[in-house]
């Protein structure tokens, strides 16, 4: 049961936060001034403060202000890990957008290609070989991350740790499997 809340947890995380991520990075590199610097701002709060304040945060302070949110821990705590993971993937998907060479986006813009076009044909299909790895890695810090999770008991992994540690009064063994 640990093992199923843990993985439906970080795949929802991954999956929406790479969604969002990908959105903030596109506002990141916009020519809106408004829209860079909120998504400047956000990336920067988000990557400044702790994991577990931001768990915190969106338990108990989500459910005041959205009331359908009240009693559901595991949406408070998956919409936490998911912002906290959007902040950190936008910066994966900008600087992979970024790595590709400069050169590419003006031959495509020469050659008479919108700027969308430029970016979802030429300049995203060369990004994602720069993005995946990094995506992996990300995923990975997200899985470690909902061990946090365990302070609010929703299920995950630690959190039946803690269980089979009341019950046997065994400490390492539920740690080590």
């Amino acid at each position: 049961t640990g093992l199923e809340y843990t993985l439906s947890l970080a795949a929802i995380t991954v999956c929406v936060g790479a969604v969002f991520g990908a959105l903030i990075a596109l506002m990141r590199m916009s020519r809106i001034a408004p829209l860079r610097w909120i998504a400047a701002v956000y990336t920067e709060i988000i990557r400044g403060t702790p994991m577990l304040l931001q768990l915190y945060l969106f338990y108990f302070a989500l459910p005041m202000l959205i009331p359908i949110l009240n009693k559901q821990q595991y949406a408070c705590v998956a919409i936490a890990l998911t912002c906290n993971s959007a902040a950190y993937v936008s910066e994966i998907f900008r600087s992979g957008i970024q790595a590709v060479d400069i050169g590419q986006t003006e031959a495509a813009r020469s050659l008479g290609l919108s700027q969308r076009l430029t970016m979802t044909e030429i300049i995203l299909p060369q990004a994602i070989k720069n993005i995946l790895p990094a995506l992996d890695n990300e995923f990975i810090m997200v899985i470690k991350d909902t061990s946090l999770a365990s302070t609010f008991f929703i299920g995950d992994l630690m959190t039946q740790c803690l269980l089979v540690k009341g019950a046997t009064y065994l400490t390492i063994e539920p740690l080590i499997i």
